[in-house]
């Protein structure tokens, strides 16, 4: 029976659910204490490996002789996975887009009305005895009537955008491999604009595109300069989309007015990090796409394309690397 490694460490109830998905033919292997150790020991001989936010780095990949396939439990691998020492391995490589959108959606428009009401501050201060019932008048807003920019428009920016719509925005938006047609432009109340007029435009910024090197610090001291001062950056999608010096810089002098952030340039960020400390950040710990439902729907992905593998049949999203 093939052994397939579930690398990161989680809570019973998720391996219950995995479980349940490799029966009868695969036997599922998790980890009891969190250690590379264990990960190293385990890997062995292992004949799949399932990555999630855990790295895949290459010293615990030369440990997995017998890995014939690795499944990446979201779409983001590059960097998750040493790539130079998994292509030496020869093995094959599959990522999983269901399960992801609704929950990194939703937590887009979350993070923007708690970013516009000052949400994680108001609580930190009732909890503290602090009843700021009309301090916070001057700065909190309503997101109905803001104009949405949305760097990036595919399965996720069109979920979010159709959220947003819900609340009477309107929207703008730029992806430079994705053009909606007019109808689908009509019905998401969206035009499509030069990055730069996104910018200089959009109420709320709102990031949807793969880390790679031509977006790596897309969101620099030059973009957030031509946002608008009272202007909202939220980034659901990777840390490193966002020069996170110069975005505490643009809040700290109020270039901007406020950014929501599920991700981070260094996860977890330094407690040191000066945007732990203020008032006009919303944090989340990349947990966009951490909700029991996505879960479900990415584990039934997953294993179906690991049952298909082991069974010789045509797998799904695989990726070429070799």
């Amino acid at each position: 029976m093939p052994k397939v490694l579930y690398l990161s460490h989680a809570p019973d109830e998720l391996y219950d659910v995995m479980r349940k998905l490799a029966a009868p033919s695969l036997e599922l292997i998790t980890l009891c204490d969190n250690s590379d150790r264990e990960r190293i020991e385990k890997l062995a001989d292992v004949d799949a490996v399932i990555v999630a936010a855990y790295p895949f780095t290459r010293e615990l990949i030369a440990a997995a002789p017998a890995m014939r396939f690795v499944h990446h439990q979201g779409v983001g691998y590059q960097d998750t996975i040493d790539l130079e020492s998994f292509r030496r391995t020869g093995a094959r490589l599959a990522i999983t887009p269901a399960g992801t959108t609704i929950g990194v959606a939703e937590h887009a428009v979350l993070l923007t009305l708690a970013v516009l009401r000052r949400l994680s501050f108001a609580d930190a201060e009732l909890r503290q005895g602090r009843w700021h019932v009309n301090a916070l008048r001057p700065e909190s807003k309503e997101l109905a009537g803001k104009t949405i920019g949305y760097i990036g428009m595919g399965r996720i920016g069109q979920a979010a955008a159709q959220r947003f719509r819900a609340f009477d925005t309107t929207g703008v938006y730029h992806d430079p491999n994705v053009r909606l047609d007019a109808y689908a432009e009509t019905d998401l109340g969206l035009r499509f604009v030069p990055q730069r007029e996104l910018f200089e435009q959009a109420d709320v910024v709102t990031l949807h595109v793969p880390l790679t090197a031509d977006t790596h610090h897309l969101i620099d001291a030059n973009a957030l300069a031509l946002m608008k001062r009272d202007a909202v950056l939220i980034n659901t999608a990777r840390g490193p989309l966002v020069d996170e010096a110069a975005l505490a810089r643009a809040l700290e002098t109020g270039d901007i007015a406020g950014a929501g952030l599920d991700v981070f340039e260094t996860e977890p960020p330094e407690p040191t990090s000066p945007l732990l400390g203020m008032r006009n950040t919303v944090l989340t710990p990349h947990i966009s796409a951490g909700t029991i439902d996505a879960f479900e729907t990415k584990m039934r992905a997953v294993f179906q394309n690991l049952h298909r593998f082991f069974a010789d049949q045509p797998i799904e999203n695989e990726i070429q690397l070799h």
